[in-house]
This record gives C-alpha cells, structure tokens and sequence, in this order.
C-alpha cells in the first residue's frame, strides 16, 4: 500500500521508489534463466555380492561402473589430451591416497595468490618473487608405475580429454568412487563406444 500524500514530497517519494526498485528486482531475478549443471555423473551402488570393475572408454570420456557384471553407475571422465594421451590397456589400482601431491606438474603463482603460469613443470623457471606448486590430487587411484592414476579434477567439457594423462573425475564424484575401491580393482581403458546407459530403477 502506497503512503498518504503529504506537504512534502520527499516523506512519500522515497518509500515509493523503495517498493517499485525491490518489486522490479524480484520480477527480474524470477523471469532470468537460469543455466542447468551438465550431469556429470550417476551412482547407484547397490554394495551388494561382487567386485567392483571399472570401464573407461577414451572415445567418449566416460566410464561404467559395474559390480558383479550389474550397472552400478557411470560418469563423464577427462583423460589425457593431446600430446599427453591416455594409453588404453587393462590395469588394476595398485595405490590409493587421499590427497597426492603430483611430481610432473602443477603451476607458477605471484606473492599475491595469482597464477601467473597453469601448466607448468618442477623444471619451469621460477620468476624472482613468484612459487611453485604441484598439482593436488585428491581420492588417488593409481593404474600404472609411471603415474597414472583416476583422481578428483575439472570436467572443463564433458565429453573431451583435458588432462596430463591421469584420468580425471567430477569432484563430487570421486569420493564415492574411492571410497569402495581397493588395491587390486580391475580398470581397463579402451577406445571403444561406452555410451552412457540408463541405471535401472
């Protein structure tokens, strides 16, 4: 309800406007679209009788995941991009740590916090003033001796490699997946067609 009018215009002008820029502002933020998350990922992990395995498949950057030959989920992954591939093959996680520190690569800083260089080596030089920090991986699954693992990390575009070589998966994801893998979990990485299938239930 609008004030009673009065002598003075400023003793009603100001709660007017106050109403029509706060009505306005609700009318905007309930009418601008809002863009929808990708679907990075489905879990449904029925924890009942049979090992867990895991299927990467390069072509799609996705992988299934199955528990006694039943669906238990899938995901989008980022394996290695060019010049950095990931090599297909049959493999077994060998190591599992909650946080690895990465000794090939990670990025250049300034003594404010502002990364100055993504992608750089140990053997990257140093800028006067500037530190070296290596890549945090976080829920480390290792698959081979010369560093390759699956760990949490960006998904920049679903569907596309990304990553150094290791295999990366969606951030929220990768807890649940280590959480009910162990030393001697069967991973095999292939180039074939591994679309995303419909979970049951």
């Amino acid at each position: 309800m609008l004030p009673r009018f009065s002598a003075r215009p400023s003793a009603w002008i100001a709660p007017v406007c106050l109403t029509l820029l706060t009505t306005s502002c609700e009318i905007f933020q309930a009418s601008a679209p809002r863009k929808a998350k990708p679907v990075l990922y489905e879990w449904k992990d029925d924890r009942g009788p049979g090992e867990l395995s895991v299927n990467i498949d390069l072509s799609e950057q996705i992988a299934i995941y199955k528990r006694g030959g039943r669906l238990i989920g899938w995901s989008f992954v980022s394996s290695g991009k060019e010049g950095h591939a990931t090599t297909p093959g049959s493999y077994t996680i060998t190591e599992k740590l909650p946080l690895k520190l990465s000794s090939k690569y990670g990025w250049i800083a300034d003594a404010a916090g502002n990364v100055t260089n993504g992608d750089a080596k140990p053997s990257t030089p140093v800028p006067p003033g500037d530190h070296y920090s290596a890549a945090p991986m976080h829920d480390w699954m290792r698959i081979t001796s010369y560093g390759v693992g699956l760990h949490a990390g960006e998904i920049p575009r679903p569907g596309e490699a990304a990553s150094h070589g290791c295999i990366r998966l969606p951030r929220d994801f990768a807890p649940k997946l280590y959480e009910v893998t162990k030393v001697g979990t069967p991973v095999k990485v292939t180039s074939g067609k591994a679309s995303r299938k419909r979970l049951p239930g």
